[in-house]
């Protein structure tokens, strides 16, 4: 029985990091455009409600891969220094599924008359969740242990900094800093599934070609130990801020084609797709990431 529940934790934890190359927290390709759920200091930085939407599909064609879907929205106040936000996000790997909501709060420093420091904190719960009747095993186990959803709540919070001006940002994310340890089958080792610290490093630049275009270079590290670094680098052009298309690279991961839309700076409309350069290369059709925003005036 202790064997059956070590395996459980061990495909838990295992399955967990699988969508994010050994990371615990959703990835996305329109990191740029989903900024909020990247960084909860982003909040407050334009002077507008807004909406966004993100459902992605990983690794299509191949069984139980990863599927993610958020909602966020943020808001300044009437203070310019003070804003609020929030997002609900919910990662299904296989049997496995990871739900949480979390709530922010942001400050906006001005270091000069172009530059702002915005800093927030986020605090939310998450629930771990895993279907024992969706697991099959190759030899007979324990049917009460496989034949239920097991779960576990956990509380998690996220720390923000945001340095932005009109042309450029720089920002950097501490998500899981409570770093909850998994333990959904009641082992009572926690040390084999454990939320670990990552570190999320944002930035970029908009260069006017013309009146017309914009070209917008930007970069979103991640690392979590003993993991290497992933890299995301981006190239967006964006035309009269109304059509955009963009290249994407993932280290040891994915070539991204972005392409998106916006209609009277109210609604935006963004898709990608991953061409995936891994040995998964053999078994996915690529992934699709499709976003939506509502912008509101303030």
């Amino acid at each position: 029985m202790k064997s059956i529940a070590k395996y459980g934790i061990i495909l838990f934890a295992a399955l967990s990091c699988l969508q994010g190359a050994a990371q615990q927290i959703e990835q996305i390709s329109q990191y740029g455009f989903n900024d909020y759920v990247i960084n909860p200091a982003v909040a407050g930085s334009k002077d507008f409600f807004e909406v966004k939407a993100m459902n992605r599909t990983q690794w299509s064609g191949m069984t139980d891969a990863p599927r993610t879907f958020t909602i966020s929205l943020s808001a300044p106040f009437r203070n310019p220094k003070v804003a609020m936000g929030g997002y609900l996000f919910v990662d299904n790997v296989g049997p496995t599924r990871r739900t949480g909501i979390q709530g922010s709060y942001a400050y906006h420093l001005t270091i000069n008359e172009n530059v702002r420091l915005g800093l927030s904190a986020s605090m939310g719960v998450m629930q771990f969740a895993i279907d024992g009747t969706r697991i099959t095993l190759a030899t007979d186990g324990d049917p009460a242990l496989w034949s239920e959803l097991n779960s576990q709540i956990v509380f998690d919070a996220k720390f923000g900094a945001y340095l932005y001006s009109d042309t450029y940002y720089l920002g950097i994310t501490l998500p899981q800093l409570l770093q909850n340890k998994i333990d959904l089958y009641d082992s009572g080792n926690t040390d084999l599934a454990r939320l670990e610290d990552h570190y999320l490093l944002t930035a970029g630049y908009k260069y006017a070609v013309n009146e017309d275009l914009t070209i917008e270079p930007s970069v979103l590290i991640k690392y979590i130990s003993p993991v290497p670094l992933k890299i995301d680098a981006t190239v967006r052009g964006i035309y009269r801020e109304i059509i955009w298309a963009g290249v994407s690279w993932r280290n040891n991961d994915a070539w991204v084609a972005m392409l998106g839309y916006e209609w009277n700076e109210q609604v935006s409309i963004g898709y990608a797709f991953d061409f995936t350069t891994s040995n998964l290369q053999n078994y996915s059709n690529g992934t699709h990431e499709l976003m939506i925003g509502l912008r509101f005036n303030q």
